[in-house]
């Protein structure tokens, strides 16, 4: 039995009213690492009503949990208010839960892949960086990038709003978004290139002759990773 496992038989086993205690014990906070695992057990485990009362509360680490739960919810076929509730959390001040987000958006893709591949192909177009970066982080997971389709989705997306950061102006690239979603974008054009090199390398290789300073970074680190480095 690994941890998420674990976690499930003992949430099965408590009492509804206990959750925000042990959630609390257990949560690894204050701390580097929230404790994922035990959140997706969460997932696993809630329903709407307990994921609405996690996200009401304002705590950080019942929201995260929370917002996960949406993404199980998603993937179960909730309706497009649960998908418009996900995308307002793609704009949470809070990292942690931004990461959520990427995480509820992943769920979605390991059930229903064509569902993942038409949101973030609406949200890489909104204006709001937040929604972008959410976008390129929750498809650009090596497994969720097995076919021809996901993989070439992945190339565009990330050519789409790298296009609209260096599209951004000078003050707008002040915005703590917009440096969030170019820290995205430093490594997720390595996982959608190795996905499909084919498709991928030439996209990735035209950003080489961009004279704009974050693109040329986004160049820059992607390739220091080693799944794009022993490509290029």
């Amino acid at each position: 039995m690994n941890r998420r496992d674990r976690y499930q038989a003992e949430l099965r086993a408590l009492d509804g009213v206990r959750w925000p205690g042990y959630l609390a014990e257990h949560s690894g906070l204050p701390g580097s690492r929230a404790n994922i695992e035990l959140a997706q057990a969460v997932a696993d485990e809630g329903d709407r009503g307990r994921f609405d009362e996690f996200i009401a509360t304002g705590d950080e680490y019942l929201v995260f949990c929370g917002v996960i739960g949406l993404g199980r919810l998603l993937a179960e076929g909730a309706g497009p208010e649960v998908e418009d509730r996900l995308r307002e959390h793609a704009a949470d001040g809070r990292w942690r839960v931004r990461e959520a987000v990427a995480m509820a958006l992943q769920r979605l893709g390991d059930a229903d892949l064509p569902r993942l591949l038409s949101v973030v192909d609406g949200w890489s177009g909104q204006d709001d960086p937040l929604v972008q970066r959410a976008a390129v982080a929750g498809l650009c997971e090596p497994r969720l990038l097995k076919t021809p389709e996901a993989a070439e989705c992945a190339v565009e997306v990330c050519a789409r709003v790298t296009r609209a950061l260096a599209a951004r102006s000078a003050d707008e690239r002040r915005d703590p978004g917009v440096r969030a979603l170019r820290q995205a974008l430093g490594y997720c054009w390595s996982v959608a290139v190795a996905a499909d090199p084919v498709v991928g390398l030439p996209a990735f290789r035209t950003l080489a002759a961009s004279t704009d300073g974050d693109v040329l970074w986004i160049v820059r680190e992607n390739g220091k990773k080693a799944r794009l480095a022993k490509l290029l």
